[in-house]
């Protein structure tokens, strides 16, 4: 079978919806209740303003006709480096296969159309996050393993020593 990757407009905003929800339960394990119509509203504000105005690219993977994964880049611009002089750069997030389509290659092709389409934009780097089982996918596409990668998040002070 073919897998064919296709960019989704803000169109298709309802099923964008409908995609990003389960990333959100299945990666996130939040309940369908636990802030879903905040959740819910802010990503698709999000979408109305992101995709139209070009920060946002979406995807669909599409197998036989039916969807079976999704991704997404954000594109930004950062502070210049010494490695991205321009500061131009983007971040991968949400993808996501369905548990019948793993291992099939669906995530990847996501991904290289995804990496296609930011150098195409002229973007050098791309930063992502992703869970131990996705290392090996992003490995195998060149990424770097990022398992020095760090976040900060607000109200997690329990162990900061300044």
């Amino acid at each position: 079978m073919d897998i064919v990757i296709r960019r989704a407009d803000v169109g298709e905003l309802e099923t964008l919806m409908e995609w990003r929800m389960e990333v959100l339960r299945h990666v996130f394990h939040i309940s369908e209740s636990e802030n879903r119509n905040e959740l819910y509203a802010a990503n698709r504000d999000y979408y109305q303003k992101a995709i139209p105005g070009g920060s946002h690219v979406a995807v669909f993977a599409e197998w036989d006709g039916t969807i079976v994964g999704c991704g997404g880049l954000c594109l930004y611009t950062e502070m210049p480096s010494p490695d991205n002089p321009d500061g131009t750069c983007a971040y991968l997030m949400n993808i996501y296969t369905r548990e019948a389509y793993r291992g099939k290659g669906v995530g990847k092709e996501i991904v290289r159309w995804l990496v296609a389409y930011a150098e195409k934009q002229g973007i050098t780097k791309i930063y992502l996050e992703t869970s131990q089982s996705g290392r090996a996918l992003y490995e195998s596409i060149g990424f770097q393993d990022m398992k020095d990668y760090m976040k900060w998040e607000a109200g997690n002070d329990d162990e900061r020593t300044f």
